[in-house]
């Protein structure tokens, strides 16, 4: 299972509100393709989200996110139920974040990995950190890094 924060990650961590107050976030293309491809050979995509926003809700939908969960104060607590759910054990589950509020769940997975951009706090605790910046590809980085090694290494 592969486990993503959304702002910062999956978007580049703007929130751009209209004059109507209509939330507008922007995905990267090839990362969207990232997740579908991965979910076609059989990883599990979650996210989690401290936000709650219309526009991820959506875009989960449209990439087939079926384990989307936001408004999160506790994500080690989502992270722990739905490793129960998917009879997952912490060495199968890999998160991506970008701030301080993600620390603690970065430390419990067994792979933690950050956008390039992620504060320096999250960059010094994590495996790996991508070279592309949250919602600019690092979350296909990461999922083409983790499907190259699968394939090769039959992890997973």
């Amino acid at each position: 299972m592969v486990i993503m924060d959304v702002d910062g990650v999956l978007t580049d961590g703007r929130i751009i509100y209209g004059a109507d107050g209509t939330e507008y976030k922007c995905f990267y293309a090839h990362d969207g393709y990232g997740i579908t491809r991965a979910i076609e050979k059989g990883l599990t995509i979650a996210w989690i989200s401290g936000r709650k926003s219309k526009v991820v809700a959506m875009r989960a939908r449209e990439l087939g996110i079926t384990s989307l969960h936001q408004d999160v104060d506790d994500k080690v607590s989502v992270y722990e139920a739905l490793k129960v759910k998917h009879k997952l054990h912490s060495k199968e589950v890999c998160f991506i974040g970008d701030d301080e509020f993600d620390l603690p769940l970065l430390k419990k997975v067994s792979i933690s990995a950050a956008p390039s951009d992620a504060v320096e706090a999250v960059r010094a605790e994590v495996d790996f950190v991508t070279t592309a910046p949250g919602g600019r590809g690092a979350v296909r980085e990461l999922l083409d890094m983790i499907l190259s090694a699968r394939k090769l290494h039959r992890v997973w």
